[in-house]
């Protein structure tokens, strides 16, 4: 009868000490984190691309009118034919790709500085 009641509480200490290992395994492992790429100053330059967009339609729209050519064949608005390709070109060619762009380059430049503490780490 001992036998068996020692056999029990070695069963029963055993199979407590493998919960609390599994218990600090779950506990030490890391969550995967997840954080939205952009950040609010990104958010601000695309909107201000966007701005520059809709301005630049808006331009374009006021060539509409019943008769936008001289008689020459000339046009007659300067802000639809000339500026607005212009505003398009930078909102479409130059904001907005700006904004993206520093989202990459900030993420590249922590890739970068996490790699080098990783090397000076491994140096010393």
């Amino acid at each position: 009868m001992a036998d068996a009641k020692e056999l029990k509480n070695v069963q029963f200490q055993s199979s407590n000490t493998r919960n609390a290992a599994k218990k600090k395994k779950t506990n030490t492992a890391k969550k995967a984190e997840w954080n939205f790429p952009l950040v609010k100053k990104d958010y601000i330059w695309l909107l201000i691309g966007v701005g520059i967009v809709i301005l630049g339609y808006i331009l374009l729209a006021t060539g509409i009118t019943e008769d936008p050519a001289v008689p020459g064949g000339r046009w007659m608005n300067f802000w639809a034919v000339d500026v607005a390709p212009i505003v398009l070109v930078i909102g479409y060619l130059v904001v907005i790709p700006l904004a993206l762009m520093q989202f990459f380059s900030r993420r590249s430049s922590k890739k970068n500085i996490i790699e080098s503490d990783k090397n000076n780490a491994d140096a010393k």
